[in-house]
């Protein structure tokens, strides 16, 4: 199914289908058919993570707040998403953004990264996902000169990732610049709404 931004309830059902089938069945392949582990999802809850992994998780947030909106702006790319004002569009948007942000850990962090580093070295799995990672996010809106963005995220997220080998810590990671993401492409549309950012669309 095409990964076209569009907030109706029958392409919100559908994609989510989609996304969701694309997790459920390597998982079951794995467990099924091999009889092994080989894609899990570790989220190690309960462990304190090391002042770096704390300053990181406030830089992420502030570093897309600076370069989100210039980017989506400047480029245009926020008129790959629909222009909505309505407040339960709104609300599909928010969730699918969010959503969209954890099915890629787990698909591209927790299955494809698996998988490829169970047959490669680390750095060159790593990637491989970002590729796969940037071409997935390319279909979904982000255009232009977007993987100058994506593709370092996604390298960053595998590492830490390989790093960590916590699930917990880079899915909030991805959620807490989703959340910028959806901000800006919002104020990107409707330049009165989420008027926080420095660059503001010219009308």
């Amino acid at each position: 199914t095409s990964m076209e931004a569009d907030v109706s309830w029958p392409r919100f059902v559908a994609i989510g289908t989609a996304l969701a089938l694309a997790v459920a069945v390597p998982l079951a392949i794995d467990r099924l058919v091999y009889r092994r582990r080989a894609i899990r999802f570790p989220w190690r809850t309960g462990e304190r993570w090391p002042t770096p992994e704390r300053a990181y998780l406030v830089a992420v947030p502030l570093l897309g707040w600076l370069i989100l909106p210039w980017y989506f702006i400047s480029s245009g790319a926020y008129e790959n998403w629909p222009h909505i004002t309505d407040g339960s569009e709104l609300a599909r948007f928010f969730v699918g953004v969010n959503a969209v942000g954890t099915w890629d850990e787990l698909f591209f962090i927790c299955t494809c990264f698996a998988l490829l580093r169970r047959h490669l070295p680390v750095w060159l799995a790593n990637v491989l996902q970002a590729v796969i990672f940037v071409s997935f996010l390319w279909e979904l809106g982000y255009r232009e000169w977007g993987p100058l963005l994506t593709a370092p995220f996604a390298l960053l997220q595998g590492f830490i990732f390989s790093r960590t080998g916590s699930l917990t810590y880079v899915l909030i990671v991805h959620l807490l610049f989703d959340a910028v993401v959806f901000l800006a492409i919002v104020h990107a549309h409707n330049p009165e709404m989420f008027a926080i950012f420095l660059t503001t669309p010219a009308r």
